[in-house]
């Protein structure tokens, strides 16, 4: 199975973005062991371990992950050449592994994902979602969608739709309990909260001026769905991303509340490795998805 320095590189880059042998000897259709022994070789050749190996996962060691920046780099130059040369021809190929947060993953993500494996039947898309924060610099992912960019010099954040917190409530809530014409009239409103990460969720952020607006009322989730849920039920006010609600707004299941005041930016981003020679298939698909995802929200 060795392989001359070309090979080793496209090998090295498949094994890095992979997070087990297992995964890496189902890309390449090959057994485990042969993976192993093939990465053996390679470290063998270089003189330096390149993963550090575990039951079930492995991690790359310093040095791996220079050469796994390095193949990463050299393979997207490849596979830029061989598309530029073939570029009469439409069909892309390959594997996109793509992370998003959950409740952005399932209400739209994973829909457009599959739009775009159906259109290009030779790309697997491989989905992850996770509600853990995760920088993607030196991991297996090629894309990861999330709200509000991710500040590191190794990535680069493309923004593929903006997207804001906006205060909603249902039609029956605001014919029993009136509705809110200014900032100070939230303290008289039961507020629905989302309770988030570590953040103060009893904190709702306006941008007139910057404003936070300390709320409460009797249903605290730390699920989106569920105070949306409570929120069309007529329990309350909730704030929550267009990203979420804009398809209940324009059924007129949800009314946006204070509309004149604005509230601060938080825009969905795409952040992936910086590279002079980014895969086509990957910008085909943060085309889709910028393409998709301002149909769905952005308000009509």
């Amino acid at each position: 199975m060795r392989g001359g320095f070309a090979d080793d590189i496209l090998f090295f880059d498949v094994v890095a973005r992979s997070r087990s042998l297992t995964e890496a000897a189902r890309e390449f259709g090959i057994s485990v062991s042969a993976v192993s022994k093939r990465l053996a070789q390679l470290e063998d050749r270089l003189g330096v371990p390149l993963v550090q190996r575990t039951t079930r996962r492995f991690t790359l060691t310093p040095e791996g992950e220079r050469y796994a920046a390095g193949a990463a780099r050299l393979t997207a130059e490849l596979e830029e050449l061989e598309d530029s040369i073939a570029e009469q021809h439409a069909d892309l190929r390959g594997r996109l592994h793509v992370r998003s947060t959950i409740g952005l993953g399932r209400a739209h993500i994973a829909d457009l994902v599959a739009e775009f494996a159906a259109l290009h039947p030779r790309v697997q898309v491989d989905l992850e979602l996770s509600s853990v924060p995760l920088n993607i610099a030196g991991t297996g992912f090629d894309l990861d969608i999330h709200v509000g960019s991710l500040p590191d010099s190794r990535l680069t954040a493309k923004r593929l739709c903006r997207n804001r917190r906006i205060v909603c409530a249902a039609p029956r809530y605001l014919a029993e309990h009136g509705t809110p014409r200014q900032l100070s009239d939230l303290e008289r409103h039961n507020c629905i909260v989302l309770r988030e990460n570590e953040s103060d969720y009893a904190l709702w952020r306006f941008d007139q001026p910057e404003t936070a607006v300390r709320v409460a009322g009797n249903l605290v989730s730390n699920d989106g769905d569920v105070i949306t849920r409570w929120c069309l039920e007529g329990r309350g006010l909730i704030m929550r991303s267009l990203w979420h609600v804009a398809p209940l707004l324009r059924g007129e299941a949800l009314v946006h509340v204070l509309p004149e005041i604005p509230t601060p930016s938080a825009d969905i981003y795409a952040t992936y490795t910086d590279s002079p020679a980014l895969p086509r298939r990957t910008r085909a698909l943060l085309d889709h998805l910028e393409r998709g995802l301002n149909a769905r929200i952005t308000p009509s």
